[in-house]
């Protein structure tokens, strides 16, 4: 297949669904960055992004265990919820942060996480309303910032994304992380390439994590270049992994061009 142009070619219904999956991923990761450090967490041989499904199961399985034994632990319910909305366990997740956080009211990552599992939910202003209340004027959060980015992209809103996302750089320069959503915020706009300079930006910063390179590796997958898509993903995934995502991206992409030529006939 050959490469599709840079802007407004893919539909924004096939743009929007990858892409706010991707920002859902960002909001879960967030949660474990930070203060989810704890020996009563049980270790993960491996990031969770990742895992594949059976894995993701298990490790919910067992950080399960001890939530259930302390459901309290601000960090072992922060760590389960991320795991939970990893798995796809969304209303689960929400439910966790719920009772996390009613123990822990004045926690800033709580609220934090909690705003994050709202979102999670498809709940975007109550995200918002918990996302602003974790954020003090006074000292504010990059994380928070860049976490409100990702929710206004998902209203449909990335001017005022974008300008979150900004002012999150201004206090984090050069952050992996950040520049991944901006750079996912272009894709929702069909705006490839520009997406791509921010994504091969974030993945050269340090600390640049799996997400920001699947990020990268969705992106230069949507404009036809499979085997370089694949490189990318294959540099964390293994073999099987990176070749089924793409794999999966091919056969959409497929799928779209086909319904087109279907409503070209008619």
């Amino acid at each position: 297949m050959s490469a599709t142009p840079s802007r407004a070619l893919l539909p924004r219904r096939l743009l929007s669904a990858v892409c706010i999956a991707a920002l859902a991923v960002s909001l879960a990761g967030c949660a474990s960055k930070g203060r989810l450090t704890t020996g009563s967490i049980p270790s993960m041989n491996k990031p969770l992004e990742t895992m594949n499904a059976t894995e993701l199961h298990s490790a919910a399985a067992s950080i399960g265990r001890v939530y259930d034994k302390n459901p309290k632990d601000a960090a072992v319910g922060m760590k389960y919820a991320s795991v939970l909305t990893m798995g796809g366990r969304s209303e689960q997740a929400l439910a966790v942060m719920q009772q996390v956080a009613i123990h822990n009211p004045t926690d800033r990552a709580v609220l934090a996480a909690y705003g994050k599992a709202l979102a999670g939910a498809g709940q975007f202003d109550k995200a918002l309303d918990a996302i602003q209340r974790a954020q003090t004027p006074d000292r504010p959060d990059w994380q928070l910032l860049s976490a409100e980015g990702a929710i206004h992209d998902q209203m449909g809103d990335p001017d005022t994304a974008r300008a979150r996302y900004r002012k999150a750089l201004d206090l984090q320069p050069n952050e992996s992380s950040i520049l991944s959503n901006l750079g996912m915020s272009y894709v929702l706009q069909g705006d490839l390439k520009t997406a791509e300079s921010y994504l091969a930006s974030a993945i050269r910063q340090p600390g640049a994590d799996s997400r920001v390179r699947q990020n990268l590796a969705l992106v230069v997958g949507l404009q036809g270049r499979f085997a370089e898509a694949e490189k990318i993903a294959g540099a964390e995934l293994s073999a099987e992994q990176a070749s089924a995502n793409v794999t999966y991206l091919r056969a959409m992409l497929s799928q779209q061009n086909a319904w087109n030529k279907l409503k070209d006939t008619n």
